[in-house]
Protein backbone atom coordinates (compact mmCIF):
# COMPACT_ATOMS: atom_id res chain seq x y z
CA UNK A 1 0.00 0.00 0.00
CA UNK A 2 3.30 2.49 1.21
CA UNK A 3 4.75 1.21 -2.01
CA UNK A 4 1.99 2.42 -4.42
CA UNK A 5 1.01 5.60 -2.93
CA UNK A 6 4.97 6.29 -3.12
CA UNK A 7 5.38 5.61 -6.49
CA UNK A 8 2.35 7.74 -7.56
CA UNK A 9 3.69 11.32 -5.55
CA UNK A 10 5.97 12.50 -8.56
CA UNK A 11 3.71 12.21 -11.35
CA UNK A 12 1.41 14.30 -9.60
CA UNK A 13 4.20 16.68 -10.59
CA UNK A 14 3.56 16.89 -14.42
CA UNK A 15 0.07 17.41 -14.70
CA UNK A 16 0.75 20.87 -12.33
CA UNK A 17 3.37 21.51 -14.56
CA UNK A 18 0.99 21.79 -17.29
CA UNK A 19 -0.85 23.99 -15.72
CA UNK A 20 1.57 26.41 -15.35
CA UNK A 21 1.92 29.23 -17.52
CA UNK A 22 4.29 28.67 -20.12
CA UNK A 23 7.61 30.93 -21.00
CA UNK A 24 8.60 29.22 -23.75
CA UNK A 25 9.83 31.17 -26.62
CA UNK A 26 11.91 31.10 -29.77
CA UNK A 27 15.04 31.65 -27.37
CA UNK A 28 14.46 28.75 -25.08
CA UNK A 29 13.84 26.00 -28.07
CA UNK A 30 16.60 26.65 -29.44
CA UNK A 31 18.34 26.35 -25.94
CA UNK A 32 17.12 22.91 -26.27
CA UNK A 33 19.05 21.45 -28.96
CA UNK A 34 22.06 21.59 -26.46
CA UNK A 35 20.19 19.39 -23.95
CA UNK A 36 21.15 15.61 -23.65
CA UNK A 37 20.16 12.54 -22.09
CA UNK A 38 22.42 10.54 -20.11
CA UNK A 39 23.34 8.31 -23.08
CA UNK A 40 23.93 11.62 -25.04
CA UNK A 41 21.15 11.56 -27.82
CA UNK A 42 19.53 14.67 -27.82
CA UNK A 43 15.75 15.27 -26.65
CA UNK A 44 12.49 15.89 -28.45
CA UNK A 45 10.88 17.78 -25.63
CA UNK A 46 8.94 14.67 -24.22
CA UNK A 47 9.40 13.33 -20.60
CA UNK A 48 13.34 12.94 -19.39
CA UNK A 49 14.91 11.52 -16.62
CA UNK A 50 17.31 14.16 -15.80
CA UNK A 51 18.78 16.79 -18.25
CA UNK A 52 22.32 17.69 -18.36
CA UNK A 53 25.01 18.42 -20.74
CA UNK A 54 27.37 16.49 -23.10
CA UNK A 55 31.03 16.67 -22.81
CA UNK A 56 31.28 19.26 -25.17
CA UNK A 57 29.43 21.54 -22.68
CA UNK A 58 31.32 20.88 -19.95
CA UNK A 59 32.34 23.81 -20.11
CA UNK A 60 29.25 25.34 -18.74
CA UNK A 61 30.23 24.85 -15.56
CA UNK A 62 32.62 27.92 -14.53
CA UNK A 63 33.35 28.04 -11.06
CA UNK A 64 31.68 31.62 -9.25
CA UNK A 65 34.81 34.07 -8.99
CA UNK A 66 33.51 36.75 -6.69
CA UNK A 67 33.04 36.99 -2.94
CA UNK A 68 29.61 37.04 -1.30
CA UNK A 69 29.49 39.96 1.28
CA UNK A 70 26.98 39.66 4.01
CA UNK A 71 25.66 42.80 5.74
CA UNK A 72 25.15 41.91 9.91
CA UNK A 73 21.44 42.30 8.83
CA UNK A 74 21.25 40.29 5.85
CA UNK A 75 22.16 37.50 8.75
CA UNK A 76 18.82 37.94 10.11
CA UNK A 77 20.00 40.30 13.12
CA UNK A 78 20.20 44.12 13.11
CA UNK A 79 23.16 44.53 14.60
CA UNK A 80 25.42 41.15 15.04
CA UNK A 81 28.94 41.40 15.40
CA UNK A 82 29.96 37.95 13.82
CA UNK A 83 32.75 36.98 15.79
CA UNK A 84 34.34 33.91 17.59
CA UNK A 85 33.44 35.73 20.91
CA UNK A 86 36.72 35.24 23.61
CA UNK A 87 39.03 34.05 21.15
CA UNK A 88 39.36 37.13 19.83
CA UNK A 89 42.07 39.80 21.43
CA UNK A 90 42.28 43.60 21.35
CA UNK A 91 45.42 43.64 19.33
CA UNK A 92 43.58 41.94 15.78
CA UNK A 93 40.60 43.45 16.09
CA UNK A 94 38.88 44.59 13.35
CA UNK A 95 35.36 45.31 11.33
CA UNK A 96 33.57 42.65 12.31
CA UNK A 97 29.82 43.56 11.66
CA UNK A 98 30.40 41.54 8.03
CA UNK A 99 30.46 38.28 7.09
CA UNK A 100 32.64 37.63 4.16
CA UNK A 101 31.65 34.52 2.29
CA UNK A 102 33.94 33.28 -0.75
CA UNK A 103 33.44 30.36 -3.23
CA UNK A 104 36.12 28.26 -3.83
CA UNK A 105 36.64 25.63 -6.30
CA UNK A 106 38.36 23.29 -4.64
CA UNK A 107 38.36 22.15 -0.79
CA UNK A 108 42.07 22.64 -0.64
CA UNK A 109 41.88 25.80 -0.31
CA UNK A 110 41.26 25.57 2.81
CA UNK A 111 43.71 23.92 5.23
CA UNK A 112 42.44 20.60 7.00
CA UNK A 113 42.35 22.10 10.23
CA UNK A 114 40.50 25.03 9.44
CA UNK A 115 37.86 22.36 7.77
CA UNK A 116 37.73 19.79 10.10
CA UNK A 117 37.09 22.53 13.03
CA UNK A 118 34.27 23.65 11.58
CA UNK A 119 32.94 20.00 11.15
CA UNK A 120 33.65 19.06 14.75
CA UNK A 121 31.83 22.30 16.14
CA UNK A 122 29.10 21.50 13.84
CA UNK A 123 28.53 17.92 15.15
CA UNK A 124 30.36 17.58 18.37
CA UNK A 125 33.07 14.92 19.40
CA UNK A 126 30.85 12.70 20.68
CA UNK A 127 28.88 12.34 16.93
CA UNK A 128 31.30 13.30 14.48
CA UNK A 129 30.45 12.68 10.96
CA UNK A 130 33.29 11.36 9.07
CA UNK A 131 31.94 12.12 5.40
CA UNK A 132 32.09 15.86 5.83
CA UNK A 133 35.59 15.65 6.78
CA UNK A 134 38.41 17.46 4.68
CA UNK A 135 39.87 14.25 3.89
CA UNK A 136 36.68 12.27 2.49
CA UNK A 137 35.69 15.22 0.25
CA UNK A 138 38.66 16.31 -0.75
CA UNK A 139 39.79 11.97 -1.81
CA UNK A 140 36.40 12.66 -4.36
CA UNK A 141 38.38 15.85 -5.84
CA UNK A 142 41.35 14.66 -6.21
CA UNK A 143 40.26 10.66 -7.56
CA UNK A 144 38.18 12.72 -9.72
CA UNK A 145 34.95 10.72 -8.95
CA UNK A 146 33.12 14.21 -7.77
CA UNK A 147 34.99 16.93 -10.23
CA UNK A 148 33.96 19.20 -13.01
CA UNK A 149 34.54 16.72 -15.67
CA UNK A 150 31.86 14.49 -14.08
CA UNK A 151 29.24 17.62 -13.77
CA UNK A 152 30.15 18.02 -9.85
CA UNK A 153 32.00 21.56 -9.77
CA UNK A 154 32.94 22.25 -6.32
CA UNK A 155 31.97 25.86 -5.04
CA UNK A 156 32.59 25.52 -1.23
CA UNK A 157 31.24 28.35 0.54
CA UNK A 158 33.88 29.93 3.41
CA UNK A 159 32.39 31.95 5.92
CA UNK A 160 35.57 34.28 7.42
CA UNK A 161 35.02 37.36 10.03
CA UNK A 162 36.69 40.52 9.45
CA UNK A 163 40.21 39.57 10.40
CA UNK A 164 40.18 36.59 8.39
CA UNK A 165 39.16 33.57 11.06
CA UNK A 166 36.92 30.92 9.68
CA UNK A 167 33.71 31.10 10.82
CA UNK A 168 31.82 28.19 8.93
CA UNK A 169 32.19 26.52 5.77
CA UNK A 170 29.61 24.59 3.28
CA UNK A 171 30.34 21.27 1.05
CA UNK A 172 28.76 22.95 -2.37
CA UNK A 173 28.63 21.77 -5.83
CA UNK A 174 27.59 23.33 -8.90
CA UNK A 175 25.67 20.65 -11.28
CA UNK A 176 24.36 19.94 -14.54
CA UNK A 177 22.70 16.57 -13.52
CA UNK A 178 20.70 14.88 -11.11
CA UNK A 179 23.02 11.69 -10.32
CA UNK A 180 24.54 10.47 -7.64
CA UNK A 181 22.61 12.47 -4.69
CA UNK A 182 19.66 9.71 -3.81
CA UNK A 183 17.07 12.46 -3.11
CA UNK A 184 15.14 12.60 -6.57
CA UNK A 185 14.34 15.48 -8.40
CA UNK A 186 14.19 14.24 -11.87
CA UNK A 187 10.44 15.00 -11.94
CA UNK A 188 11.37 18.45 -11.17
CA UNK A 189 13.73 18.68 -14.02
CA UNK A 190 11.45 17.31 -16.28
CA UNK A 191 8.28 19.90 -14.94
CA UNK A 192 10.77 22.89 -15.55
CA UNK A 193 12.03 21.78 -18.89
CA UNK A 194 7.92 21.53 -20.18
CA UNK A 195 7.63 25.00 -18.32
CA UNK A 196 10.52 26.25 -20.65
CA UNK A 197 13.11 26.99 -17.97
CA UNK A 198 16.61 25.13 -17.92
CA UNK A 199 17.17 23.36 -14.68
CA UNK A 200 20.72 22.75 -15.01
CA UNK A 201 22.69 24.15 -13.68
CA UNK A 202 21.53 23.55 -9.80
CA UNK A 203 23.46 24.13 -6.67
CA UNK A 204 23.92 20.84 -4.44
CA UNK A 205 24.93 21.27 -1.13
CA UNK A 206 26.07 17.21 -0.04
CA UNK A 207 28.68 14.35 0.12
CA UNK A 208 28.65 13.15 -3.50
CA UNK A 209 27.17 9.43 -3.65
CA UNK A 210 26.66 9.52 0.12
CA UNK A 211 23.19 9.48 1.42
CA UNK A 212 24.11 9.78 5.34
CA UNK A 213 22.67 12.13 7.22
CA UNK A 214 24.69 14.84 8.53
CA UNK A 215 25.76 18.86 9.12
CA UNK A 216 25.78 20.52 5.64
CA UNK A 217 26.72 23.76 7.19
CA UNK A 218 29.59 23.81 9.33
CA UNK A 219 29.81 26.50 11.84
CA UNK A 220 32.45 26.86 14.58
CA UNK A 221 31.36 26.65 17.98
CA UNK A 222 30.95 30.76 19.18
CA UNK A 223 28.65 33.06 20.59
CA UNK A 224 27.20 34.05 17.33
CA UNK A 225 27.13 30.52 15.72
CA UNK A 226 23.20 30.95 14.46
CA UNK A 227 23.56 34.21 13.17
CA UNK A 228 26.86 32.62 10.85
CA UNK A 229 24.66 29.81 9.92
CA UNK A 230 21.72 31.88 8.82
CA UNK A 231 24.14 34.59 6.91
CA UNK A 232 25.51 31.20 5.10
CA UNK A 233 22.05 29.64 4.15
CA UNK A 234 21.32 33.42 2.96
CA UNK A 235 24.73 33.28 1.07
CA UNK A 236 23.32 30.00 -0.81
CA UNK A 237 19.91 31.73 -1.36
CA UNK A 238 22.07 34.68 -3.04
CA UNK A 239 24.69 32.84 -5.28
CA UNK A 240 21.84 30.73 -6.41
CA UNK A 241 20.69 33.91 -8.05
CA UNK A 242 23.92 35.07 -9.14
CA UNK A 243 25.21 32.07 -10.79
CA UNK A 244 21.15 31.81 -12.31
CA UNK A 245 21.44 28.85 -11.42
CA UNK A 246 17.86 26.67 -10.69
CA UNK A 247 18.22 26.13 -7.28
CA UNK A 248 20.04 25.23 -4.20
CA UNK A 249 19.70 22.01 -2.68
CA UNK A 250 20.66 20.38 0.90
CA UNK A 251 20.14 16.77 1.22
CA UNK A 252 20.40 14.37 4.19
CA UNK A 253 20.86 17.47 6.34
CA UNK A 254 20.38 16.74 10.33
CA UNK A 255 16.96 17.76 11.60
CA UNK A 256 18.20 20.64 13.68
CA UNK A 257 19.36 22.20 10.50
CA UNK A 258 16.34 21.00 8.39
CA UNK A 259 13.94 23.31 10.77
CA UNK A 260 16.18 26.34 11.09
CA UNK A 261 16.73 26.29 7.01
CA UNK A 262 12.54 26.01 6.58
CA UNK A 263 12.19 29.06 8.22
CA UNK A 264 14.46 31.12 6.33
CA UNK A 265 12.63 30.42 3.20
CA UNK A 266 13.97 26.84 2.20
CA UNK A 267 11.33 24.36 0.97
CA UNK A 268 11.22 21.21 3.35
CA UNK A 269 11.11 17.59 2.17
CA UNK A 270 10.99 14.42 3.85
CA UNK A 271 12.67 11.06 3.00
CA UNK A 272 12.97 7.49 4.14
CA UNK A 273 15.47 5.40 5.24
CA UNK A 274 16.37 2.28 7.23
CA UNK A 275 18.81 2.63 10.43
CA UNK A 276 19.75 -0.34 13.32
CA UNK A 277 19.35 1.43 16.78
CA UNK A 278 21.39 -0.04 19.44
CA UNK A 279 19.42 -0.55 23.42
CA UNK A 280 22.44 -1.48 25.14
CA UNK A 281 23.32 -4.45 23.76
CA UNK A 282 26.10 -6.67 25.46
CA UNK A 283 26.09 -8.91 22.50
CA UNK A 284 24.34 -9.79 19.06
CA UNK A 285 22.33 -12.52 20.43
CA UNK A 286 21.43 -10.06 23.13
CA UNK A 287 20.02 -7.88 20.15
CA UNK A 288 18.42 -10.91 18.87
CA UNK A 289 16.06 -11.42 21.76
CA UNK A 290 14.57 -8.52 21.37
CA UNK A 291 13.04 -9.83 17.79
CA UNK A 292 10.09 -11.93 17.35
CA UNK A 293 10.41 -15.75 17.56
CA UNK A 294 9.87 -16.30 13.73
CA UNK A 295 12.66 -13.28 13.04
CA UNK A 296 14.72 -14.07 15.01
CA UNK A 297 15.11 -17.87 13.49
CA UNK A 298 15.63 -16.19 10.38
CA UNK A 299 18.40 -14.44 10.96
CA UNK A 300 20.26 -17.22 12.86
CA UNK A 301 19.41 -19.91 9.57
CA UNK A 302 21.05 -16.59 7.26
CA UNK A 303 24.27 -16.89 9.71
CA UNK A 304 24.42 -20.21 9.50
CA UNK A 305 24.66 -20.28 5.66
CA UNK A 306 27.70 -18.21 5.73
CA UNK A 307 29.37 -21.16 7.85
CA UNK A 308 28.06 -23.87 5.91
CA UNK A 309 29.65 -22.19 2.84
CA UNK A 310 33.00 -22.28 4.93
CA UNK A 311 32.83 -18.47 4.04
CA UNK A 312 35.51 -16.63 6.74
CA UNK A 313 34.60 -13.07 7.59
CA UNK A 314 37.17 -10.23 9.21
CA UNK A 315 36.63 -6.87 9.91
CA UNK A 316 39.87 -4.66 8.61
CA UNK A 317 39.92 -1.44 9.93
CA UNK A 318 43.23 1.09 9.48
CA UNK A 319 46.39 -0.36 8.45
CA UNK A 320 45.02 -3.76 8.19
CA UNK A 321 43.59 -2.71 4.76
CA UNK A 322 46.30 -3.59 2.43
CA UNK A 323 46.27 -1.80 -1.48
CA UNK A 324 45.53 -5.65 -2.47
CA UNK A 325 42.03 -5.36 -0.33
CA UNK A 326 41.19 -2.12 -2.15
CA UNK A 327 41.80 -3.55 -5.54
CA UNK A 328 39.22 -6.43 -4.53
CA UNK A 329 37.20 -4.27 -3.53
CA UNK A 330 36.82 -1.80 -6.13
CA UNK A 331 35.84 -5.05 -8.46
CA UNK A 332 33.55 -5.78 -6.01
CA UNK A 333 31.97 -2.82 -5.99
CA UNK A 334 32.11 -2.34 -10.18
CA UNK A 335 30.36 -5.90 -10.35
CA UNK A 336 27.74 -4.61 -7.90
CA UNK A 337 27.30 -1.43 -10.42
CA UNK A 338 27.13 -3.20 -13.51
CA UNK A 339 24.87 -5.88 -12.55
CA UNK A 340 22.24 -3.14 -11.44
CA UNK A 341 22.69 -0.96 -14.46
CA UNK A 342 23.91 1.11 -12.03
CA UNK A 343 26.56 3.79 -12.95
CA UNK A 344 30.18 3.55 -10.63
CA UNK A 345 30.83 7.13 -9.35
CA UNK A 346 33.52 6.06 -7.31
CA UNK A 347 37.12 5.86 -9.05
CA UNK A 348 39.58 3.05 -7.83
CA UNK A 349 42.19 6.32 -6.83
CA UNK A 350 39.16 6.73 -4.62
CA UNK A 351 38.98 3.75 -2.34
CA UNK A 352 42.81 4.22 -2.18
CA UNK A 353 43.52 7.81 -1.44
CA UNK A 354 40.24 7.34 1.13
CA UNK A 355 41.61 4.43 3.00
CA UNK A 356 44.83 6.27 3.51
CA UNK A 357 43.70 9.50 4.70
CA UNK A 358 40.81 8.44 6.62
CA UNK A 359 42.60 5.68 8.60
CA UNK A 360 41.05 3.54 12.06
CA UNK A 361 37.68 5.32 10.77
CA UNK A 362 37.24 2.99 7.78
CA UNK A 363 36.04 -0.16 8.46
CA UNK A 364 36.10 -3.10 5.52
CA UNK A 365 33.98 -5.99 5.68
CA UNK A 366 35.48 -8.64 3.40
CA UNK A 367 34.47 -12.50 3.13
CA UNK A 368 37.20 -14.93 2.63
CA UNK A 369 36.53 -18.30 0.95
CA UNK A 370 39.47 -20.60 1.22
CA UNK A 371 41.68 -17.41 1.50
CA UNK A 372 40.36 -15.53 -1.76
CA UNK A 373 38.68 -12.82 -1.18
CA UNK A 374 35.34 -13.37 -2.48
CA UNK A 375 33.18 -10.19 -1.19
CA UNK A 376 32.90 -7.45 1.11
CA UNK A 377 31.20 -4.09 2.33
CA UNK A 378 32.85 -0.65 2.90
CA UNK A 379 31.41 0.99 6.10
CA UNK A 380 33.06 4.48 7.88
CA UNK A 381 32.93 4.92 11.61
CA UNK A 382 31.63 8.27 13.18
CA UNK A 383 31.30 9.23 16.51
CA UNK A 384 28.54 7.33 17.42
CA UNK A 385 27.40 5.99 14.21
CA UNK A 386 28.37 3.51 11.86
CA UNK A 387 27.72 4.30 8.32
CA UNK A 388 27.23 1.27 5.65
CA UNK A 389 28.52 2.16 2.35
CA UNK A 390 29.09 0.27 -0.62
CA UNK A 391 28.98 -3.41 -1.04
CA UNK A 392 30.13 -6.00 -3.85
CA UNK A 393 31.00 -9.80 -4.47
CA UNK A 394 33.23 -11.44 -7.29
CA UNK A 395 31.74 -11.95 -10.60
CA UNK A 396 30.50 -15.02 -11.65
CA UNK A 397 29.91 -16.33 -8.27
CA UNK A 398 26.29 -16.54 -5.67
CA UNK A 399 27.16 -17.08 -2.24
CA UNK A 400 23.29 -17.36 -0.20
CA UNK A 401 23.24 -14.62 2.31
CA UNK A 402 26.57 -13.40 1.73
CA UNK A 403 24.70 -9.99 1.44
CA UNK A 404 22.76 -9.65 4.36
CA UNK A 405 25.90 -10.57 6.63
CA UNK A 406 28.45 -8.85 5.04
CA UNK A 407 26.60 -5.29 5.19
CA UNK A 408 23.71 -6.20 8.05
CA UNK A 409 24.93 -8.51 10.47
CA UNK A 410 28.97 -7.69 10.96
CA UNK A 411 27.99 -4.60 10.86
CA UNK A 412 25.46 -4.70 13.62
CA UNK A 413 28.06 -6.87 15.64
CA UNK A 414 31.14 -4.34 15.33
CA UNK A 415 28.38 -1.11 16.39
CA UNK A 416 27.93 -3.07 19.47
CA UNK A 417 31.56 -4.19 20.19
CA UNK A 418 32.51 -0.52 20.01
CA UNK A 419 29.49 0.96 22.04
CA UNK A 420 28.03 2.85 18.97
CA UNK A 421 24.61 4.20 19.26
CA UNK A 422 23.33 2.99 15.47
CA UNK A 423 23.72 2.07 12.34
CA UNK A 424 22.54 3.53 8.78
CA UNK A 425 22.91 1.09 6.43
CA UNK A 426 22.65 3.48 2.99
CA UNK A 427 19.39 4.35 0.89
CA UNK A 428 16.72 1.86 0.21
CA UNK A 429 15.79 -2.03 0.89
CA UNK A 430 12.47 -2.70 3.05
CA UNK A 431 14.06 -6.29 3.11
CA UNK A 432 16.35 -4.38 5.90
CA UNK A 433 13.19 -3.98 8.34
CA UNK A 434 13.21 -8.00 8.90
CA UNK A 435 16.86 -7.67 10.16
CA UNK A 436 16.12 -5.13 12.67
CA UNK A 437 16.57 -1.70 10.76
CA UNK A 438 13.38 0.53 11.38
CA UNK A 439 12.42 2.99 9.21
CA UNK A 440 13.48 6.91 9.68
CA UNK A 441 12.95 9.92 8.16
CA UNK A 442 15.74 11.62 6.51
CA UNK A 443 15.40 15.54 5.48
CA UNK A 444 16.14 17.95 2.62
CA UNK A 445 15.82 21.77 1.91
CA UNK A 446 14.70 23.47 -1.30
CA UNK A 447 15.32 27.00 -2.55
CA UNK A 448 13.49 28.02 -6.09
CA UNK A 449 14.58 30.78 -7.71
CA UNK A 450 11.67 30.94 -10.03
CA UNK A 451 8.93 32.20 -7.36
CA UNK A 452 5.87 30.40 -10.02
CA UNK A 453 8.11 27.03 -10.46
CA UNK A 454 8.44 27.53 -5.96
CA UNK A 455 4.97 27.49 -5.60
CA UNK A 456 3.95 24.29 -8.08
CA UNK A 457 7.07 22.46 -5.99
CA UNK A 458 5.56 23.37 -2.93
CA UNK A 459 2.09 22.22 -3.64
CA UNK A 460 3.82 18.75 -4.79
CA UNK A 461 5.79 18.93 -0.87
CA UNK A 462 2.54 18.93 0.96
CA UNK A 463 1.23 16.28 -0.90
CA UNK A 464 4.32 14.09 -0.87
CA UNK A 465 4.95 14.77 2.91
CA UNK A 466 1.35 13.26 3.95
CA UNK A 467 2.08 10.48 1.71
CA UNK A 468 6.02 10.15 3.21
CA UNK A 469 4.42 10.15 7.37
CA UNK A 470 1.78 7.72 5.89
CA UNK A 471 4.60 5.36 4.47
CA UNK A 472 7.00 5.68 7.95
CA UNK A 473 3.53 5.03 10.20
CA UNK A 474 2.40 2.15 8.00
CA UNK A 475 6.33 0.61 7.76
CA UNK A 476 6.46 0.86 11.32
CA UNK A 477 3.80 -1.48 12.04
CA UNK A 478 5.42 -4.24 10.37
CA UNK A 479 8.81 -4.45 12.96
CA UNK A 480 10.40 -7.66 13.77
CA UNK A 481 10.76 -6.36 17.19
CA UNK A 482 8.95 -7.57 20.11
CA UNK A 483 5.50 -5.78 20.87
CA UNK A 484 6.63 -2.49 23.53
CA UNK A 485 10.74 -2.87 22.27
CA UNK A 486 10.76 -0.05 20.32
CA UNK A 487 8.95 2.15 22.79
CA UNK A 488 12.05 1.74 25.16
CA UNK A 489 14.87 3.70 25.51
CA UNK A 490 17.78 3.35 23.05
CA UNK A 491 20.47 4.34 25.74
Amino acid sequence: MAGGALAAAPSALFSWSQCMSRRTTAGSRSGREHAYFGNSRKTSGHEIRALFWGRERKKELQPFQRDLSLSAEEATTANVEVSRGATQDESNAADLSTITVSVISSISRVSAEEWDSCATDASGVEAINPFVLHDFLLSLEESKSASQEEGWLAQHLVARDGVGNVLGVVPLYLKSHSYGEYVFDHAWANAYFRYGGNYYPKLQSCVPFTPATGPRILVRAGPFREQVFDGLAKAMQQLTHQMKASSINVTFPRENEWERMGKLGYLQRIGMQYHWENRNYKSFDDFLMDLKQGKRKNIRQERKKIQVQNLKMKRLRGDDIKPYHWDAFYDFYRNTTDNKWGQAYLSREFFHMMGSRMGDKVLLVVAEDGGELVGGALNLIGGDTLYGRNWGCAPRVYYPSLHFEACYYQAIEAAIEWGLKRVEAGAQGEHKIQRGYIPKATYSCHYIADPDFRRAIESFLNQETLQMRLALELLEETSPFKEGILGTSDG
